[in-house]
């Protein structure tokens, strides 16, 4: 028998030694956890909830003006039932975390889901003007075809502006579930609790991102790698980080956020302002006023050139 060979009796132990590591353990462990949601469970609904909002969308159904309304009325009534048992799911976990007995829990995701169906003809206008939004403020832009079918932040956008209905909703673990898919997926780190405006664009989009209390106004454009984050955590007299209270960025109307600008803390950036590339502000910034860092000094070098060395 071989030193590395994986004998029923090491087996044995190293079992015993992995099980040995979730007793009194919480949080990273999903043992017995049937209330949980099921995480391909709400991207599968993030899918049937993109073909609601832009039909025909994934190419799972065809879509004529024939069929369209069979297939709305299908799609809808799929979401309610698979979204109303999840969100069931998520709401008995923090009952069990709180040790709530109210057992109204079905009722709340009923309440939830039916709340956010009702939402999407709002969603669906709201994403109308962020796709137009992306149509104007992007010279390469041939079309709004184009945009919803390839652009991330509109992929982003979408799923924040579902998640932001649930999460309104105070429905547990979900819809950071749906935005952290988003940021999986484009880069762009949305929080759902973060509260945006209409006609709203996100240039290219990696690394972008928005804190939970963050305010973004109408027609705001900001580009890949901005961050409106958090300038500092207040503790409490043991030490640990207290939770709530506004903490983030308010981006006023017409304002334009140029890429790698850093924006921390409960600061505002004024109507029709605009914030430069690599910009640092920790400040509030007033309407109108263009915020940007002094050119750096470049410095040019003529770069030497080795002659070869002839064979012989």
């Amino acid at each position: 028998m071989t030193k590395g060979e994986l004998t029923d009796k090491k087996l044995e132990g190293l079992v015993n030694e992995i099980i040995e590591t979730y007793k009194d353990d919480s949080g990273i462990n999903f043992i017995d956890a049937t209330n949980l949601p099921v995480r391909d469970k709400i991207l599968e609904i993030l899918d049937l909830l993109f073909e609601a909002i832009f039909p025909g969308y994934t190419g799972k159904r065809t879509i004529t003006k024939t069929n369209i309304n069979f297939v709305v009325i299908d799609i809808l009534c799929h979401i309610y039932t698979e979204l109303s048992t999840q969100i069931e799911r998520a709401l008995k976990y923090r009952c069990r975390m709180e040790n709530c007995e109210t057992g109204d829990c079905r009722k709340l995701a009923e309440d939830a889901t039916v709340h956010l169906l009702t939402q999407l003809p709002k969603i669906r206008k709201m994403l109308k003007g962020d796709v137009a939004a992306a149509f104007e403020g992007d010279p390469a832009a041939k079309s709004y075809e184009e945009i919803v079918i390839s652009y991330p932040c509109i992929i982003a956008i979408a799923i924040y502006r579902i998640a932001h209905e649930l999460y309104i909703k105070e429905v547990p673990l979900i819809p950071r579930i749906m935005t952290e898919c988003a940021h999986a997926k484009t880069g762009i780190d949305i929080h759902p609790g973060a509260r945006i405006g209409s006609n709203f664009f996100i240039d290219h989009g990696t690394g972008v991102v928005i804190g939970e209390t963050s305010i973004i106004g109408n027609s705001v454009k900001i580009y890949q790698g901005t961050t409106l984050g958090a300038l500092s955590f207040p503790k409490d007299e043991r030490g640990r980080i207290i939770k709530g209270g506004k903490r983030h960025p308010t981006i006023e109307d017409n304002v334009t956020i140029y890429a790698e600008a850093t924006i921390l803390g409960n600061v505002t950036i004024g109507k029709g302002a605009v914030v430069g590339g690599n910009v640092w502000v920790k400040k509030s910034v007033p309407p109108g006023v263009t915020v940007m860092t002094p050119n750096a000094k470049l410095v040019y070098v003529k770069n030497k050139h080795r002659k070869k060395k002839s064979r012989k």
